[in-house]
């Protein structure tokens, strides 16, 4: 196995060190740890950067590095009272997220910055005011805490937990698969961080695997709040109408087509981050985002437990209702979430989540007297588990079908 680069190694005309680099291609898990030490015994092989090695073989693009690169030149550059900064932990649309040592406490906590340049645009520094705003309300376990927001030099500082752990994105990513009772687990965490964030007035609005840290010790917890909203901040709430905000993969359809949101958008994002954890897969697929979002508002959703018959068909009920297409149709709260959520995992059925599904089968059934039925088919699976939802609906309308056409043979036979 390769030796971590020394941070006496040469700086690369990306101006990082072999080291920093190494330390947050490592903590960031772009790309295969083999990959990386393979790269190091090339630059020292043949005496050029890590930063040139990874590009030699492919490893990692220039516009990455570059990224990177300019991380840690703002890195360098700052001075935030009461803290000394470590390295880059991650640098996104919004703001570059830092590794810091709080030298009155002598501990490692997270800095996130908004860039210089959006420090200058008032919506950005709103949402990231609100963010802040947002964190403070909030202690949990199972959330990653806020600790203060500060201001200095004409830029905005945003100081949090530091955790020592990985995303759930990377588990994913490495090719896992969740045995149910492991995703459950995983979920009731995440579902009663939400519960609580909901019982203070904040809708998250953006989960999902990249936004869930697995510590060293298993525990999750739910982070970057940098989408959340107050719901009394109507301010906010204008100015994002008609935007779509979320990420393609589990945003909600009201958040596709930029319409009013409440606390079942995270209900939504939770169902489709427990679908990828039990199936591998991600609900919807496609070639852009736009086909992904398409596909959010029209297509039928699969059941997990069609694309792995081990699956229990409660837990196929649970998803189903998580991530119904209309707000209404999915469960009213993070806590009936959780009464459900704990009866699968105690190998239990789903009370809330059967009544609601057979309420609206009813429904759709009283519905189909008036006319024909259509619907767009599901996804073909190799599958015979039970079927759930509109599905029943139509069974059930076939064997009322069938049944009168016997009887009404039956009556002309022996009584015409």
């Amino acid at each position: 196995m390769a030796e971590k680069p020394s941070n006496s190694a040469s700086r690369s005309f990306f101006s990082i060190s072999d080291a920093e680099l190494y330390d947050w291609i490592v903590h960031e898990r772009h790309v295969r740890r083999e990959d990386v030490n393979q790269c190091v015994e090339i630059s020292k092989q043949q005496k050029i950067s890590l930063a040139q090695a990874l590009l030699q073989k492919g490893v990692l693009p220039q516009e990455q590095i570059d990224r990177i690169s300019r991380g840690y030149q703002a890195a360098r550059a700052l001075n935030i009272p009461g803290y000394e900064i470590i390295g880059l932990l991650g640098a996104g649309a919004m703001a570059m997220v830092f590794k810091a040592r709080q030298t009155a406490l002598d501990r490692v906590v997270a800095i996130k910055i908004l860039p210089q340049k959006l420090s200058q645009n008032a919506e950005y520094l709103r949402m990231f005011k609100t963010e802040g705003r947002a964190a403070a309300k909030l202690n949990h376990p199972n959330i990653v805490q806020a600790i203060d927001v500060l201001e200095a030099d004409g830029r905005y500082f945003f100081v949090m937990e530091y955790v020592e752990g990985h995303t759930l994105y990377d588990e994913l990513e490495g090719g896992r698969v969740f045995k149910e009772a492991e995703a459950l687990d995983v979920v009731l965490q995440v579902a009663e961080a939400l519960e609580h964030a909901h019982t203070h007035g904040i809708i998250h609005r953006d989960v999902k695997p990249r936004n869930i840290m697995i510590t060293e010790e298993g525990v999750c917890k739910l982070a970057d709040m940098g989408l959340a909203r107050v719901t009394q901040d109507q301010t906010g709430i204008s100015a994002e109408k008609g935007r779509s905000i979320g990420t393609p993969y589990y945003m909600s359809p009201e958040q596709i087509v930029g319409g009013r949101v409440d606390y079942r958008v995270d209900i939504y994002g939770l169902g489709g981050t427990l679908y990828h954890l039990v199936t591998g897969r991600m609900p919807f697929v496609g070639k852009n985002e736009r086909e992904i979002m398409e596909k959010h508002l029209h297509k039928p959703l699969t059941p997990p437990d069609h694309i792995r018959p081990e699956l229990s068909n409660g837990l196929g009920e649970v998803v189903e209702l998580m991530m119904a297409k209309v707000p209404d149709n999915r469960y009213g709260s993070v806590a009936d979430l959780l009464v459900d959520l704990r009866a699968i995992r105690r190998g239990k059925p789903p009370l809330l989540a059967r009544e609601k599904l057979s309420q609206a089968s009813l429904e759709q059934l009283a519905a189909a007297e008036d006319g024909p039925m259509f619907s767009e088919p599901a996804e073909q699976t190799p599958t015979t588990k039970l079927p759930h939802g509109n599905t029943i609906a139509v069974i059930l309308l076939i064997v009322l079908l069938f049944l009168s056409v016997v009887l009404n043979a039956y009556f002309i036979i022996f009584y015409v």
